[in-house]
Order: structure tokens, then sequence, then C-alpha cells
């Protein structure tokens, strides 16, 4: 099956889960309703409910699942999918207060159900959760304890949205609704038994080994890990893995970065790790030996996945960690067909993996173009930024048979794709990597 077929089927398979709870709205005995924008704002948080729970599937990690999309589509479409479930939830009750007003005395202390005040608490802190996952960086959360949060927050928003659905009654008051709705809800807890307990359980019986922290150029080191005890794992080039140093795979303290190394050296696994941040900043203090785990491979950002008569690699800044990984891996495949390699950095001697980027043009058919934003004196390569006429100039957009495979800061990758699609490249032939998906 391709993979646009294995996407639409899960697609459909997402779309039914979510409308199922909708369906058996209307299925005979239906209860006496309130007139149109009633059952409206039922209808809004039911949907709602289902997608809140729906959240925990996409965020799984379930390989079949995600590799039609890559991963970090996934969590794009989690972020929108949860603004969303936020707006159905909130207008739900804002709808119900408006058509009957008198329903504010409900709020009176003593007076409100306890599965109403169960809403109430629902709504805050998927309000919360919404909130501190937008402004985390404003917020200076920590990604360890925002992560611990987020999962907090969520299981939190859910089961308090079904013990009010449950406490209500009014649409879930036949036995047959009331075993559904608790299959959803069974359903829902074992995928979180899955994804906190399961997964963490495995890896935590797959470590890894430190045996190598080298420093690259630009506040950036490879680290190297070995399986330990196991046979390890194969992965794409191009694909990324979650990475947890010095701590329970329990813990929630994983971090995704691309693999760097050739897929051909497995079981060895590279990671090349700028300092950008509070974790990314301790992997100098790294010792061989230490023991790391790894959830992964995950991705579709991978050469091997297209069907191409030459590549175009586009790197800017660390986004060369993926690019050095397909590099490596074509080098020790002996591939012959061409390539090209865009890489935009600041400046000349601060160029991650330049020394080998050189090496590995004269073991490939590989053309590099140095882009620096501020280039030595007498520079005579490309500087400044990535626009329409360096690529016209550069890069053959004209031939069917490329692929153009794109990675770096966020704003560089969606003006890239925005100058190749105008200068006629087809999008089915554009694939990015995003970095800041989670």
């Amino acid at each position: 099956m391709s993979y646009v077929a294995k996407g639409a089927f899960w697609i459909g398979v997402y779309l039914l889960l979510i409308l199922a709870p909708l369906a058996i709205l209307l299925i005979e005995p239906v209860p006496p309703g309130n007139g149109f924008w009633w059952d409206v704002s039922l209808g809004l948080g039911f949907a709602g409910t289902a997608m809140m729970g729906m959240l925990f599937l996409q965020t799984a990690r379930f390989r079949r699942a995600s590799a039609p999309f890559g991963i970090d589509i996934i969590y794009y479409f989690h972020r929108q999918v949860a603004l969303i479930a936020v707006l159905f939830i909130v207008a739900h009750p804002i709808i119900l207060l408006i058509l009957k007003p008198q329903l504010f005395d409900l709020f009176k202390p003593g007076v409100a159900p306890a599965h109403l005040w169960g809403a109430v608490v629902s709504t805050l802190a998927l309000l919360a959760l919404v909130a501190t996952s937008i402004w985390r960086k404003q917020l200076a959360l920590d990604y360890d304890l925002w992560r611990v949060l987020h999962a907090l927050l969520a299981v939190l928003a859910l089961g308090l949205a079904i013990w009010h659905v449950l406490g209500v009654g009014h649409y879930v008051d036949t036995p047959w609704r009331k075993q559904l709705w608790g299959t959803f809800s069974l359903s829902w807890l074992l995928l979180l038994v899955y994804v906190r307990l399961y997964k963490p359980l495995q890896q935590l019986r797959h470590p890894y080994r430190v045996v190598e922290v080298k420093e690259e150029k630009a506040d950036s080191w490879s680290l190297t890990l070995e399986p330990d005890g196991h046979a390890g794992l194969r992965f794409q080039p191009g694909q990324f893995a979650w990475l947890t140093l010095g701590s329970s795979p329990f813990a929630l303290k994983e971090h995704p970065f691309s693999f760097a190394g050739s897929a051909e050296k497995v079981p060895a696994l590279t990671f090349t790790i700028k300092e950008l941040g509070d974790f990314s900043s301790t992997i100098k203090q790294v010792k061989p030996g230490q023991i790391a785990y790894i959830d992964g491979p995950y991705g579709a950002f991978s050469p091997d996945r297209m069907t191409a008569g030459g590549f175009v690699l586009i790197a800017g800044g660390i986004g060369i960690a993926p690019m050095m990984s397909v590099l490596r891996t074509f080098a020790d495949r002996r591939e012959k067909r061409p390539l090209k390699l865009l890489y935009a950095y600041n400046t000349w001697d601060r160029l991650t993996f330049r020394d080998e980027l050189q090496e590995l043009e004269e073991r490939l058919d590989l053309e590099i173009i140095w882009l620096l934003k501020d280039p030595p004196p007498n520079w005579e390569g490309e500087s400044g930024l990535v626009t329409a006429d360096l690529l016209q100039r550069r890069v053959p957009l004209a031939d069917p048979e490329q692929s153009y495979l794109i990675c770096g800061p966020v704003k560089m990758i969606e003006l890239t794709e925005k100058l190749l699609h105008q200068g006629g490249v087809p999008l089915a032939r554009i694939h990015s990597e995003l970095f800041d998906m989670v």
C-alpha cells in the first residue's frame, strides 16, 4: 500500500473516532431537545471531548499511523486540533448560558452538582494547558517541567470532562450508550498506560551507552551511542529519535534530535546537538559510559522514501545534522545520483562539519553552495539570505527528477518552500523537517 493510501486510511480512522460520539446522539432513542442552538452546544461539547481524547492518540507515536505523514506533521496537527477542541469546549457552556441565563444560578455555592464543577475545572485545565504550551518560552517554563505539567493537565482535563458527560446523563442515559462511553474512556486510559508505562518500560529494557562525545564547530557536540545488551535499531537517513540522558525513561525528560550518522553504520547512533537550551547546553558534560535511552526512529524526512534522480539539500544552522546523515549514508552506499547542498550559516569559521563536507564532495557527485550571512573579507561565494535569484542561479528548479529536502529555522523553511514553489517546483517534490514541533 502506498503512503498516500495509508495516509487516507488513517485520516478516515481519525474522523470515524471523532464523529462516533456525535453519531451516538442521533441514534434512537433521542432525548427531547431545547432547540437548534441547544443541540449545537451539546454537539460541540461532545465533539470537543472526543477531540481531547484523540490528542492522546496523536502523541502516542504509533509508527504505522505516523509514517505516511511524519511525526513532526502529526505534532503540528496536534497543536491545531487542540486549539479547535478548546474553542468547541468553551463555546459549549457559553451558548447554553446565552440561551438560558438562569443557568448562572447553578454556580451558587452548594447548588451546582459536582459534575458541573468538574466541567469548570476541566475547562480551566485545558485553557492552562494551551496557554503554557503557546507561551512556554515567554513564561520561562523549563522544557522538562512543562512536559510533566502538560501531561498532568491533559489527564485532568479529559478525566473531568468524561465525568461531566456521564454525570449529566441526558445523552448517555441508556445502557448501551453508557457502555460505548465507557469503552471510549477505557481506550483513552489504556492509551495513557501505553504511552506513560509500556513504552518507557520497553526503553528501560533496551538501554544504550555513550561511547564518544566529540566537540564540533559552533558550540555543537556529536554524541555517539551503542546498544547495551541488545541489537539496537535501524533508521533511515534524515530520521530522528527522542533521547533520554541521565534519567529514567519514566521521567519525561526526553528530547528529539536528528540522527547525524550513517544509517549504514548501525548499531552505533550519532546525534549532533547544538547548545541552544538548558538540556542541549549540558551535552558537553556527558561522559562515555553514561546510560541513555532511545525512542525511535521517527520521521518521513528521508530520501529513502522518495523516488528521485537527484537531491537538493537545503540546510540552515544545525539543520545540517539530518543532511549529514543523508550524505554520510550516501557515501557509504556509493551513491551515484547528483547531489547539491545549499548550506546557510552566519560565518565561515564556525561552519559545523565544514571539513568533512569538503571531503564528502570528493566521495560523492556533490556540489556544495556555501551561503554566509557574514562572510569574511574577499569572500567569493554566496552571501546573504536564501532568495529567488540565488535558487534560480544555483539550483535546478526545472528538473522534474529532483527532490528537495529543507531543514533549518522555521522562517527559513517557510521562505524556501515558497520560493521553490514559485520557481516551478511541485509541492510533492518539496520535503521539510520542522525542529520546533514540541
